[in-house]
């Protein structure tokens, strides 16, 4: 490709970015909206080669985002934060679905939806600077515990389906933290 960089679509200007940022082996990557100029198909495009990318390098990536949807799709935490000069963080919420993801198994999935709510409900709370009152943020996690509640449920069930089936002894393994 002869072409200078002025001559690049947004697209591929973010490509080279993405390249340039993964060739330096970072142990940490911040990416600040990193396709929020691009078409509709680029970002989705992009987003997948992000995700291939990172499940080659396995860095710790941080990445700023406005898209509900983008920041479920990539993201193993979502931390929102506050509105304004004095944000901070208002909530965290760690997105458990499995890897690899695509936008159709995302969509599929039972817990996507709840993901969304509690998502749009925090941006909802904080809207325009607002300052929620604790009864919007009990609900909030509320909802965050029955959502939780029912995928630990759905795992149990899975462990004794399987455990069922083999005839044998489950046993889960948990990570220290």
């Amino acid at each position: 490709m002869d072409k200078p960089a002025s001559g690049l679509s947004n697209g591929m200007k973010q490509r080279v970015g993405i390249a340039r940022a993964f060739a330096l082996s970072p142990k940490l990557l911040l990416l600040d909206e990193p396709f929020g100029m691009l078409d509709s198909l680029t970002r989705w495009e992009l987003q997948d080669v992000l995700m291939d990318v990172w499940k080659r390098t396995k860095v710790t990536a941080i990445c700023v985002t406005h898209d509900v949807d983008e920041a479920i799709l990539l993201a193993d935490r979502v931390v929102m934060m506050s509105n304004g000069p004095n944000a901070r963080i208002g909530n965290i919420m760690d997105v458990d679905l499995p890897r690899p993801r695509s936008r159709q198994a995302l969509l599929d999935h039972p817990d996507y939806y709840a993901y969304r709510e509690e998502l749009l409900d925090f941006l909802d709370a904080y809207e325009g600077g607002a300052d929620p009152s604790e009864e919007q943020l009990q609900s909030i996690r509320a909802k965050r515990a029955q959502r939780m509640a029912r995928q630990n449920n759905n795992l149990g069930n899975q462990i004794a389906e399987t455990t069922r089936q083999s005839g044998g002894i489950a046993t889960v393994v948990e990570a220290a933290e």
